[in-house]
């Protein structure tokens, strides 16, 4: 049978007129709510973790945000694998319920890791200067790790699947379900945002001043709850054979394609092979004429690597209350929220406000051209960079009257520019990214878009898990002091934030010779 017979077998055509009990919106939102829930789960760990890592974990700064930052490349690097599964085995369907369990399985573990690594059972040295280190035992280390990799790992389920299964619960056939499956993008993006949002602000909250072992087992509990919703709407899902057409078997076939193009050019029957396959050739060329765009976008994940991190490690340092005279503490990793707060203005002045204004100007449709728009975010992005080093300035500067041990005299509220204009960014850089990587990605490969979208984003948290160790390293080096010192105060992460400013205009600059030379697969539409 063919790949993705687990699932119901249904052609397309004349679908709507065949089912009519099954799909649309009452299909979609069940398959909404277990983003949304999955999407919990995962901030719910990501968001906070450099503080798990380096409170009841005994992590240095340095190592936790290299340790932090290799696992979301990780979890942004094994959708392939998700992918592949779905596409040659599983099916979507049951990839997403065998992803929810392992998810569960592994958030459950965490709560229970968490509940290992009190005081008492950590190991204590002296470290060179006499500050006493302590950190959890190799066994309790072990244990974590496998537990949170098996997150990553059931993450990749989802990401390749949950949201194409949604869209295929509308029929792109049928004028009145194409329409419905346009808003279904727009309703899964605000479920999207929405769910970070709140999960940076509440569970911050619970795992900083509740319990570690809450703080892992409220995501795991919401991620039941979302498997349990899922499939109490499986009789009302629609499903498709993948029938090998997607992603992972098209790229073998091209390749497979284009090699024997060769192979038979070299004996004289390169026409006759060209003729049969030139098209899914042509895809592997377009492949490869995708990679520098790619490859300079690669920083743009390496900058998306640090709010969760090394922001959230700045806040920690601040005088974190509402008010002066109020005892609440705003916990550091809530601040994040303000990526998702400042996303919803932001698309609503890009569509409203900027398109109209450069579509008079430029005659083309959109505005600008979706490299444009990745460019632009990445300018924004140094600009960002900036301001966080200059932010970074003043708090070293605040924090040379503090009592040692003692919250620098600096409001938290000085760090929302940086996270507000990282939101800003991400319309146009992520955004930009995902429409351009879809929109340019060869037919027969459509379905990869999303993935190298995504390895932008694992490749750069790769890239500043080494960055950071490696300067970690140079800094310490002959007794100096790490940028990334335990006590903040006597490191510098204004230099880093600069340094990767300056990366970023280098970047800019490579990224606009190469996008000046693209040639669009399709001409871009102007204004009629």
């Amino acid at each position: 049978m063919a790949s993705g017979s687990t699932d119901l077998l249904l052609p397309r055509a004349g679908a709507a007129r065949r089912r009519p009990a099954t799909g649309g919106w009452r299909s979609a939102l069940f398959i909404i709510w277990v983003e949304v829930a999955e999407r919990f789960a995962y901030y719910g760990v990501s968001s906070n973790l450099i503080s798990y890592l380096t409170g009841p974990f005994g992590e240095t700064t340095a190592a936790a945000a290299a340790a932090v930052n290799a696992w979301s490349g990780a979890a942004s690097m094994l959708p392939l694998l998700g992918a592949a599964v779905a596409d040659s085995w599983l099916g979507r369907y049951r990839t997403i319920v065998a992803s929810s369990v392992l998810y569960i399985t592994g958030l459950g573990l965490l709560a229970l890791s968490s509940t290992f690594s009190s005081p008492q059972s950590q190991q204590c040295s002296s470290s060179g200067d006499g500050r006493q280190v302590c950190r959890s035992s190799s066994v309790q280390r072990a244990f974590f790790y496998v537990s949170l990799y098996l997150v990553a790992i059931a993450q990749s389920g989802h990401k390749p699947c949950v949201q194409a299964f949604g869209a295929d619960q509308f029929d792109a056939t049928d004028p009145g379900e194409s329409s419905s499956r346009s808003t279904f993008f727009n309703w899964w993006y605000l479920g999207l945002c929405a769910s970070a949002t709140v999960t940076a602000a509440v569970m911050s909250y619970v795992q900083d001043n509740v319990g570690w072992g809450l703080g892992f087992g409220v995501p795991g509990m919401v991620m039941l709850l979302g498997l349990l919703v899922f499939l109490l709407g499986t009789r009302t899902y629609r499903f498709y054979d993948g029938g090998g057409s997607g992603a992972f078997s098209g790229v073998g076939e091209a390749v497979r394609a284009w090699r024997k193009s060769r192979r038979r050019g070299e004996g004289g029957g390169g026409a006759t092979v060209e003729a049969e396959h030139g098209e899914l050739a042509e895809e592997v060329r377009g492949m490869a004429r995708l990679f520098p765009i790619w490859a300079t976008c690669l920083l743009y994940g390496v900058l998306f690597a640090q709010p969760p991190t090394l922001f959230t490690k700045q806040a920690a340092t601040l005088d974190r209350r509402i008010g002066p005279s109020s005892s609440f503490q705003v916990p550091p990793a809530a601040l994040q929220s303000f990526l998702g707060v400042s996303i919803i203005p932001c698309v609503l002045l890009y569509e409203h406000v900027l398109v109209p204004a450069a579509r008079r100007a430029t005659g083309v449709a959109t505005g600008i051209t979706m490299l444009q728009r990745i460019g632009a975010g990445i300018a924004m992005c140094a600009v960002t960079l900036l301001v966080a080093a200059l932010v970074e300035m003043r708090r070293l500067s605040a924090a040379r009257d503090a009592d040692p041990g003692a919250a620098v005299p600096m409001s938290l509220w000085w760090m929302v520019p940086q996270y507000v204009l990282f939101g800003a960014a991400d319309v146009f850089a992520m955004v930009g990214m995902q429409e351009f990587f879809y929109d340019q990605v060869p037919g027969a490969l459509k379905s990869l878009g999303l993935a190298l979208y995504l390895s932008v984003l694992g490749v750069g948290s790769f890239i500043s898990s080494f960055l950071i160790s490696a300067i970690d390293v140079v800094t310490r080096r002959d007794g100096g002091t790490s940028w990334f010192d335990d006590d903040l105060n006597r490191g510098h992460l204004d230099y880093f934030y600069l340094l990767l400013a300056a990366l970023t205009v280098l970047d800019l600059l490579a990224y606009v010779y190469f996008s000046m030379s693209y040639i669009y697969r399709r001409k871009v539409v102007d204004v009629q």
